[in-house]
């Protein structure tokens, strides 16, 4: 099986687990062959929980959780020394982040000291503790949920944190019928049982270089800049897109091609992620805040930059 046909089996398997949702199920799966992280925003109870579990069944990754609150510490995450009297030495021990998906649930609950320690583990795949610093496995993808700003007890994520995440999506309530098929499967047992590991770390990571083979043109290159350039520039932005938004976008665009069957972007790759990758980045003037969105912003900024002809 090649290894497209392996990420479709994927998303297949994790459908045992997820009632509809396929385009958000397909942005997962981009996100984690781009090697990236994935920020799910949401109220409670519409599957953030069981979509993560569930991609971590079908790609056979050791699957980690923990349920932010604002008692959780830095070292629950990254680690701790404890002193060992009859060694006379300091013992490392390993922390929630050592594993190969990490659910932070709810990371919007937790302190700031807190959130930001996943902030190395995200970026530079390791964490130090103690002046030592120790790789976290590979792969390593972080899912992180997140309630919506304004819920009780939560607060916002720090920018540099936000920045760090190549997507944010949102699940959103199912449709009727698809609420309808959850009760059905609920009634008769279905639900995570059913989900089987389809997928090995060595075929994972045949599939992310498949993903890093994918071309990308000089025109479309000049298109992502043109694109994270004009948020820069729009009025209603105290702060646009950094380069790392770019680097997203190129990088999810490339994932969004392999899952579609081409080894080339074309213009629709990036406008399908765009939202997902550059919104939760973007920074409203004050005073705006009621009157727009993020990403109402980057849909518009989408509408008025002009995509190139590919042929």
């Amino acid at each position: 099986m090649n290894e497209r046909s392996l990420a479709a089996t994927v998303v297949a398997e994790v459908k045992k687990a997820i009632v509809g949702k396929d385009q958000v199920l397909s942005k997962v799966l981009a996100a984690i062959l781009a090697r990236g992280h994935i920020l799910l925003e949401d109220i409670p109870g519409v599957g953030k929980t069981t979509l993560a579990l569930a991609f971590a069944r079908a790609l056979d990754l050791e699957f980690s959780r923990v349920q932010f609150t604002p008692d959780v510490m830095p070292s629950d995450i990254t680690g701790f020394s404890v002193y060992r009297k009859e060694t006379g030495r300091l013992e490392y021990q390993k922390g929630a982040v050592f594993c190969n998906l990490f659910l932070a649930d709810e990371l919007n609950r937790a302190t700031s000291r807190t959130q930001s320690a996943l902030l190395e583990a995200m970026e530079e795949g390791q964490v130090t503790v103690d002046g030592v610093s120790r790789p976290v496995p590979q792969p390593f993808t972080v899912i992180a949920t997140q309630n919506p700003v304004g819920a009780s007890g939560t607060q916002r994520l720090p920018d540099s944190q936000l920045d760090r995440f190549l997507l944010r999506l949102s699940l959103g309530y199912p449709s009727p019928a698809e609420e309808v098929e959850l009760l059905r499967r609920k009634q008769y047992g279905g639900g995570m049982t059913g989900v089987q590991r389809v997928v090995d770390r060595q075929s994972l990571e045949a599939m992310r270089q498949a993903v890093d083979r994918v071309h990308v043109s000089e025109e479309l290159l000049q298109y992502i800049v043109r694109l994270v350039n004009a948020t820069r520039q729009h009025p209603q932005l105290l702060q646009g897109a950094s380069p790392r938004g770019g680097l997203a976008v190129m990088a999810a665009s490339r994932a969004v091609a392999f899952l579609r069957g081409r080894d080339y972007v074309v213009p629709e790759d990036i406008q399908t992620i765009w939202k997902d990758a550059v919104a939760h980045r973007l920074l409203l003037q004050p005073g705006t805040e009621g009157n727009t969105s993020a990403g109402e912003i980057a849909a518009s900024v989408l509408r008025a930059v002009e995509a190139p002809r590919i042929r």
